[in-house]
């Protein structure tokens, strides 16, 4: 059976953001707002997704 993905984009920019919202936001592939990828459903997807989920849109893919 096929994982769930979730279709992550990037909706503000990193601009004076600290160090590990940054390397949060780089880990999932994102490196500037409009940027979108497409990420396994787990739980390391979701803490990062947490982290960071005031500049994220995120949608089932």
């Amino acid at each position: 059976m096929a994982e769930k993905m979730l279709k992550i984009e990037l909706k503000k920019s990193l601009i004076g953001r600290g160090e590990k919202q940054i390397a949060t936001a780089a880990a999932l592939g994102l490196k500037k707002p409009g940027d979108v990828t497409v990420q396994p459903d787990n739980a390391a997807t979701q803490g990062k997704i947490a982290k960071i989920a005031f500049m994220l849109s995120v949608t089932e893919a």
